[in-house]
């Protein structure tokens, strides 16, 4: 490659971020575009971009000092263009553009040529806020995007439909070569012609371990400042480069990008997902008490009052009798067998010791428990109860000397179908961040407080946990099933490598562990978010559907958090999924320590201790 004509970096990040970003400029340059080049982003993520433009320099001396001398050079977006003007253009005719809209000032590139003529027959928008400032093609493209987001009354690219969107860049496709990058300061857009002459790429940098330097012929970019040490970024360049898994787009797609990663990918089903989609639909394993429907009555022509008759609701006293759902689907429920043994063996008599199990699934609305029993090797004085948290509890007091134990819990568990959570009701239509009654956040105070950690880790994971609530627009379950998927598909299933010890910070900064790490993470984030969470102890019944089968043969952690006026909900990351069918609960609590299945203490005796865990689930067919 012998020139760099025309070439497009565009990076979303998860948070503030300061990338160094160097040019290689040719000795020889080729065709009728300078060496000039053009940086924009948004200080501190304000709303106001800042715009640095050089259309005749030869090097990008004065882009590095606007890098290392400013302060404010930390954004969550950023787009650069390199030899983006041909001779004799000024700042008026060279990339980025800006122009502020609807509050914010928005940014724009354009790799290629379209036909200025038919362009100004498209943009039909004479506003005179829309009127371009320089002679390019590039801008009135940009303009006529404008002019397609304000006819609809909407002030940010993520309150346009993903459809209505494509169809504007494509309706650009027929005029030339339209290689485009538009973004609002938190949404970055991208879209690849199908008349191209260049290609474009993307790809997701995520830690730990991540290469911080990229080269290519063109440019090179890092991510050395130790603050952005955890940073994840989507990077689309018109040049791969040498380090990292760059995607090549296909001709006519269009790419959402929203704080690090993908939102919206129109050849989704052409390409492999190694990027994060997010989800676009709420959990379905909620359970829902059905409100009575009523229909006003239609008065007579010669009628002036319209009388409404009373709305009746219809109370159902026990949530299992609800056998249909409201488009008359059957209710089913399954059937588990459960045994979980736990077996203990010491190179030491035993003389004295206290235990306690939490090993009895839980009867509730969800399931019920049609047999349980619990059988224990050694002989010893035996108490029943239910804790705080509602667990079934046995506490065991064992006086005699032995060297193994055993303890074999057996439960018959039903699982009930639910029908989905009914958020027709307005105070069901939450956003972020929730409001509490002060009552309410007295009661909840144990699930909203995080793990007690270093300000500047607690810091650190509230603007990764914010980067969720950013790319979701607010929204409460988005953000949840967001946090619940990107767990799941970024973070490594490494058993061994954590201990009961591990924070939510080191599964964060490592990007692995075990379900219980992946709870706790998730909790944490939610915590931070003001969002009631708990940690969730039970089983889980793979069968020939997750990944992760090795939850199967023992027990298994997920969350529960709390929604208003719906109730506690759960989600598994560790497989990706919300609780439904396949889970069985047992125990819940706090965090970890609250739910333990097994737990005790030796007074007496003991030595070297060996643990030995098997669980096994079979579904029982009737």
């Amino acid at each position: 490659m012998s020139n760099i004509t025309s070439d497009i970096f565009a990076f979303s990040f998860d948070a503030l971020c300061s990338p160094t970003i160097s040019l290689k400029y040719p000795a020889a340059p080729h065709g009728t575009h300078t060496l000039g080049w053009g940086l924009a982003w948004y200080p501190g993520d304000a709303r106001a971009a800042r715009v640095a433009k050089d259309p005749t320099a030869h090097d990008d001396v004065g882009m590095q000092q606007i890098m290392s001398e400013w302060e404010s050079f930390r954004s969550t977006v950023y787009f650069c263009k390199v030899q983006g003007a041909a001779k004799g253009y000024t700042h008026n005719e060279t990339q980025p553009f800006t122009r502020s809209f609807a509050g914010k000032d928005w940014l724009f590139m354009h790799n290629g040529d379209l036909d200025k003529i038919s362009l100004m027959q498209l943009h039909t928008d004479k506003s005179r806020f829309l009127e371009p400032l320089g002679r390019t093609d590039s801008e009135l493209a940009f303009l006529y995007l404008l002019s397609q987001i304000g006819q609809i009354n909407v002030g940010s690219l993520s309150s346009v439909n993903h459809e209505s969107l494509s169809g504007w860049f494509e309706r650009l496709d027929p005029l030339g070569s339209a290689d485009l990058c538009l973004t609002d300061g938190v949404t970055v857009v991208c879209f690849l012609g199908t008349r191209t002459e260049r290609a474009m790429y993307y790809t997701r940098i995520q830690p730990p371990k991540r290469e911080n330097y990229f080269e290519s012929v063109a440019a090179t970019f890092s991510l050395e400042d130790p603050r952005d040490t955890y940073r994840t970024a989507l990077v689309f360049s018109s040049i791969p480069f040498d380090h990292g898994r760059w995607v090549p787009m296909q001709p006519g797609q269009l790419i959402i990008a929203r704080r690090g990663a993908i939102v919206w990918n129109s050849h989704a089903h052409l390409e492999e997902h190694f990027s994060q989609s997010l989800p676009v639909t709420s959990p379905t394993v909620a359970v829902s008490v059905p409100v009575g429907q009523f229909s006003p009555t239609q008065p007579e022509q010669a009628q002036t009052v319209v009388e409404i008759p009373p709305m009746v609701h219809e109370s159902v006293v026990n949530i299992r009798a609800i056998t249909h759902t409201a488009d008359g689907q059957p209710l089913m429920y399954r059937l588990y067998d459960v045994t979980h043994t736990t077996s203990y063996s010491y190179d030491q008599a035993v003389d004295h010791s206290s235990h306690v199990f939490r090993l009895q699934p839980v009867d509730n609305h969800l399931q019920e428990v049609t047999h349980a029993s619990l059988s224990i090797s050694m002989v010893g004085e035996e108490i029943q109860f239910e804790d705080v948290f509602g667990n079934h509890m046995v506490h065991y007091i064992i006086k005699n000397s032995y060297n193994t134990l055993t303890v074999r819990s057996k439960s018959r568990v039903k699982i009930y179908a639910m029908p989905p959570d009914d958020y027709s009701v307005s105070v069901r239509r939450t956003s972020l961040p929730l409001v509490w009654m002060p009552w309410q956040r007295q009661m909840m105070m144990p699930y909203l407080l995080p793990e007690e950690l270093p300000e500047t880790q607690l810091e650190e994971l509230t603007s990764y946990a914010m980067s969720f609530v950013e790319r979701n627009k607010f929204r409460l379950l988005d953000t949840l099933n967001d946090i619940n998927l990107s767990i799941y598909r970024d973070y490594n299933y490494q058993p061994g490598v954590t201990s009961l010890e591990t924070t939510p910070f080191q599964v964060y900064a490592s990007r692995g562990g075990v379900c219980q790490d992946f709870a706790n993470l998730f909790i944490c984030l939610a915590r931070l978010l003001s969002i009631p969470a708990r940690y969730r102890m039970g089983y889980i019944y793979t069968g020939a559907n997750y990944e992760n089968k090795i939850q199967s043969e023992a027990s298994h952690a997920w969350v529960e958090v709390y929604l208003p006026y719906v109730g506690w909900r759960g989600f598994d990351p560790t497989n990706g999924c919300v609780v439904a069918q396949d889970h069985i609960r047992v125990a819940c609590g706090r965090h970890f320590r609250d739910a333990t299945p097994t737990s005790g203490t030796i007074f007496k005796g003991g030595g070297k201790e060996s643990l030995t865990v098997d669980v096994k689930i079979e579904q029982v067919h009737h």
